[in-house]
């Protein structure tokens, strides 16, 4: 949490930033699947971002029930500055652990998220 206080972000709404960048258009309901978290919370994360000007809610031109999220240049200008905080906190972190000590934690990591 602390990786992202400087930008007064939590993990979940990077996350939610960093999925919507990466699928711009994501309908809030895939994002919630993906996220593997129920809507309300995503919609609570979404709100708050919204909010904060980072991100935009626009209509689905398939489906007129579903809306669709995209960052706004805020958003991705604070999703670059999350990103750099997360690849400072990487380096710090395995800069703790010889390369094959690196290598086996992330199996370790692998296996407890599969």
């Amino acid at each position: 949490m602390d990786t992202f206080a400087d930008l007064d972000m939590t993990q979940k709404q990077v996350s939610v930033l960093w999925l919507v960048d990466d699928h711009p258009g994501i309908a809030q309901t895939d994002l919630a699947k993906r996220l593997r978290m129920d809507r309300a919370t995503v919609m609570a994360i979404i709100n708050r971002l919204e909010g904060r000007r980072l991100l935009r809610r626009g209509q689905s031109a398939s489906d007129g029930r579903k809306q669709t999220l995209k960052l706004t240049p805020t958003g991705v200008k604070i999703l670059a500055e999350a990103k750099k905080a997360i690849h400072e906190h990487e380096s710090w972190l395995k800069g703790r652990f010889t390369k094959q000590e690196v290598k086996t934690l992330i199996e370790f990591l692998r296996r407890i998220h599969d």
